[in-house]
């Protein structure tokens, strides 16, 4: 009888604030094949991760590293790949401003009027904030895991993030008969009761993976 094939999808974002939460603070430092390995164990053939993130222009500060981090991940091993989403701007309004605006327009007690007109210019300055939001990775993440157990590209998936969202794609993916562990170093309880199993990573077991 033939090795199960285990492939492993990696949810960028929610992965990478694990990572951050468990102490580890370079993605570059990880070796994603050993990862792969690893989860995959003795029992089933590790046979490729897919990484998904939004991508982000050139003019971000955290463009570089998304290209390292690209680079790092092809240059590994040939069954590692990256997969793209997008980044949209969303202006929205900054709570924190408002309240020191009304703060200060309920002042009882008088200040210099020159402190209190710049206090007011610069929240009114930070009244609107513009917040990055990544579109279409998770979809892209999820339809793919979905079509690939369709087409039997795997036996058992590994999916790296703890988001709750990935509980119906899960679903469907076990109905066909496909098996699916969650792994993260967050907390998920959503996915963890529709996952086959749910691993909490700690620091160490990281150890042999660099």
């Amino acid at each position: 009888m033939p090795e199960e094939r285990g492939l492993v999808f990696i949810d960028g974002s929610n992965w990478y604030h694990g990572l951050v939460e468990a102490g580890i603070q370079s993605k570059l430092s990880l070796n994603y094949a050993k990862i792969g390995e690893k989860l995959a164990g003795p029992a089933r053939t590790w046979i490729g991760t897919r990484y998904y993130v939004g991508r982000l222009e050139s003019t971000s500060p955290s463009y570089t590293d998304q290209r390292k981090l690209e680079a790092h991940l092809t240059r590994t091993d040939p069954r590692i790949s990256i997969h793209f989403g997008r980044i949209e701007a969303n202006v929205v309004e900054n709570e924190a401003a408002k309240e020191i605006l009304n703060y200060l327009h309920s002042l009882s007690m008088k200040i210099d009027s020159q402190t209190f007109s710049a206090l007011v210019a610069l929240a009114k300055r930070h009244e609107k904030t513009t917040v990055w939001k990544e579109k279409a990775v998770d979809v892209q993440l999820a339809v793919d895991m979905v079509v690939m157990a369709m087409r039997n590209e795997y036996d058992c998936a590994y999916l790296l993030s703890a988001d709750g969202d990935f509980t119906g794609a899960v679903d469907y993916v076990r109905s066909t008969g496909k098996k699916v562990y969650a792994a993260s170093c967050l907390h998920g309880a959503q996915i963890a009761k529709a996952v086959n199993s749910f691993i909490l990573l700690k620091a160490d077991w990281f150890h042999d993976c660099y």
